[in-house]
């Protein structure tokens, strides 16, 4: 089996099982991964997570040109920001995940980090989440944001619209998407609960064990 074909049905498998336990809905969401070629395979533009035909998933040369497949998603700029700017990017996962959507809206949150330091794995797969403001789905400007990160962030939250994760291959950008919506859930049941949260003797032993990029 090719590469392609290989991939196509791994980025399909993964957006259904996402699908499936509600982390994504309707025809929100959007996958991309890198081959060894540099060319991207990317969902296409208006599909569901739920029901990717895997042979219809956007080939892209490593230069944008489209090569097989329907038209990929309309949210390209924010792919390419992240493969641009962090070599090791494997893979971009972005959902319109509730909880992560809701902290998003909350006035009070720490826009430079905006997970509050609940467990050891959320600082170990995401490091700090940048908030970003809110642009118009599809707008070029998402991605200049994301370039204007130089690379410092793995993941970023955009306001009103949903999370973006990178990571060094599929299954770690899906890992550490799951893990943000998951420590988003924490922070939403915990709010206003005073919770006993990481230290910062204990951030840093994490950050310096698991060697997190913790700027």
């Amino acid at each position: 089996m090719s590469e392609i074909t290989t991939v196509r049905d791994q980025i399909a498998s993964c957006a259904k099982s996402m699908f499936d336990r509600g982390l994504t809905h309707g025809s929100t969401g959007n996958i991309s991964a890198r081959l060894s070629d540099g060319s991207l395979l990317v969902t296409p533009t208006g599909s569901s997570m739920g029901f990717l035909d895997p042979g219809r998933i956007s080939h892209l040369s490593a230069s944008g040109d489209l090569l097989s497949g329907d038209r990929p998603t309309k949210e390209m700029p924010l792919h390419s920001a992240f493969y641009d700017t962090r070599a090791m990017t494997g893979a971009v996962v972005h959902l319109h995940s509730c909880h992560s959507v809701a902290l998003s809206l909350l006035p009070d949150i720490d826009p430079e980090n905006v997970l509050p330091p609940l467990t050891a794995y959320g600082i170990m797969q995401l490091g700090k989440v940048r908030l970003l403001p809110f642009f118009v789905p599809g707008d070029p400007a998402m991605g200049d944001a994301v370039r204007g990160l130089a690379g410092k962030r793995s993941a970023v939250l955009l306001a009103n619209h949903g999370p973006v994760v990178a990571g060094k291959s599929l299954e770690a950008a899906v890992n550490a998407m799951e893990e943000l919506e998951a420590t988003a859930i924490l922070a939403m049941l915990l709010r206003g609960a005073n919770a006993t949260v990481l230290n910062a003797d204990q951030i840093d032993r994490i950050v310096d064990r698991f060697d997190v990029d913790w700027t």
